[in-house]
């Protein structure tokens, strides 16, 4: 869980994503198929039952960790909208993997985030589709902090490049929002 702060951090080693606003959610994909989890632990692959049908991936055996969004009609997800979806539209849920823990019996777990976005990416491909790879950008951070409020998403994730995974708080990713940030000229 990443610690909420007023700006992304503008330090060196640190890669940024787009602050989704879905659901927390991870597949394990294993010789007794695919399940899905809540970050409560639980099961909601009857739910997310679309998703569980559509993971296809080159791989025997994964966990994958993202959000469950749902595309609103400037592209962009739709958080309102996203439990209504869950109940009487499934078939729009996406989910967006943001890392990887464990690939065909290699705990990744321990490796620096990059190497896990790099194994994540070969396995799950960008753009659309129902399961899909959440991009990272580096460099200034105010910059791309900017520039991804003005697509009208609710903020940023910054990670440390090499950060090792951890369930539970962390201050090696961090969740800057626009509604709570002091950044001049956004």
């Amino acid at each position: 869980m990443p610690t909420l702060v007023e700006q992304p951090p503008e330090d060196q080693g640190w890669v940024h994503e787009a602050k989704l606003d879905g659901y927390r959610t991870q597949i394990i994909i294993d010789k007794g198929g695919v399940r899905l989890y809540s970050k409560n632990g639980r099961d909601w692959t009857a739910k997310y039952w679309p998703i569980a049908l559509a993971v296809e991936l080159p791989c025997r055996a994964a966990i994958l960790d993202g959000e469950m969004v749902v595309s609103g009609e400037q592209g962009t997800p739709d958080s309102p909208a996203l439990e209504a979806a869950i109940w009487n539209e499934p078939s729009r849920l996406v989910f967006v993997a943001f890392d990887i823990l464990h690939l065909d019996g290699r705990d990744l777990v321990s490796s620096p985030l990059l190497q896990r976005k790099h194994a994540l990416r070969q396995l799950v491909e960008p753009g659309v589709g129902t399961i899909r790879y959440s991009e990272h950008f580096e460099g200034d951070a105010l910059a791309i902090f900017r520039t991804i409020k003005k697509t009208g998403l609710g903020g940023v994730i910054s990670k440390r490049a090499d950060s090792r995974y951890s369930s539970g708080p962390s201050k090696t990713w961090l969740k800057a929002e626009y509604s709570r940030n002091r950044v001049s000229n956004c």
